[in-house]
């Protein structure tokens, strides 16, 4: 019964001895919590006024906040004397990193990817742009994937890491946007005069910009008609002008135009007139 209680005792006195070194701990904790909100609230408000980018400040605050509680802890279990403990997390951090590395390789290529393009990004929110295939407007950027919303309609999410990698085309990075169109002519019409015609007709309208300056050639000569091209450029941040009605009104004008000045349009019409370019400004 003796030994009991001396054993009850020394535990007890233990107990007591350890307590505040267990209660600096838990407040190194506290404070190195509040250290890193503080400072990722301070660096927040630093990157709002100086840039836009959300997600410059989602990365840099989540960062900061677990580089605080990382020192925390390292901190925490020096002073409840599992100094070994800390060492080795300090030596394991490597290659615990390693082995997560291998186990999640693509999170880990979308995540650097992500953070490549914060800092060196070819879009922004509101851009209308293309990888491999898949084209959308961009609606949001995480680190992780980008937001597409496609024409349909449909919802994208394309990984950081093939926006990093894959060549990107942006649409609308400067507002300048060129749209094209062909149409035949029969072989016995002056295909430069013609030209002429079309360009007049385009350059009538408000929305063509003249400079890019419009322009109109000879594609091809195919065999049933020759081929003519009309180019027009569009600045897409002009909200006045309806990008779907100015094609309307340019294809229907130059057709107009040819046939009013006696132009034979090829038969083959409904083949040879071919639009490209995204019109859904």
């Amino acid at each position: 019964m003796d030994l009991s209680t001396e054993s009850i005792s020394t535990q007890w006195q233990n107990l007591l001895a350890f307590t505040p070194r267990l209660i600096g701990a838990l407040l190194i904790l506290f404070l190195f919590y509040l250290l890193g909100r503080f400072l990722s609230m301070s660096l927040s408000a630093l990157i709002r006024r100086i840039s836009k980018d959300r997600i410059h400040e989602t990365f840099f605050r989540t960062f900061i906040k677990l580089l605080c509680l990382y020192l925390g802890v390292i901190l925490a279990l020096n002073v409840v004397g599992l100094e070994k403990l800390s060492l080795s997390i300090l030596a394991g951090g490597g290659v615990t990193a390693i082995v997560l590395g291998f186990a999640f390789r693509e999170i880990g290529e979308n995540f650097i990817a992500g953070v490549f393009l914060a800092f060196s990004r070819p879009f922004n929110v509101g851009d209308l742009i293309n990888s491999e295939g898949i084209e959308g407007r961009v609606q949001s950027i995480q680190l992780r994937n980008t937001h597409l919303r496609a024409d349909d309609g449909r919802d994208i999410f394309v990984p950081s890491s093939q926006l990093f990698s894959k060549p990107v085309i942006n649409y609308t990075r400067d507002g300048l946007r060129r749209f094209s169109f062909n149409v035949g002519i029969d072989y016995a019409n002056d295909a430069k005069a013609a030209c002429d015609l079309l360009l007049d007709a385009v350059t009538a309208f408000n929305g063509v910009l003249e400079d890019p300056a419009p322009a109109t050639s000879i594609s091809s000569l195919e065999p049933q008609y020759v081929e003519l091209i009309v180019h027009y450029w569009q600045n897409v941040f002009d909200g006045e002008v309806d990008g779907r009605a100015l094609r309307i009104n340019v294809m229907d004008a130059c057709r107009k135009a040819l046939l009013e000045n006696n132009y034979t349009v090829s038969a083959e019409t409904t083949s040879n007139i071919a639009v490209t370019g995204n019109i859904n400004q």
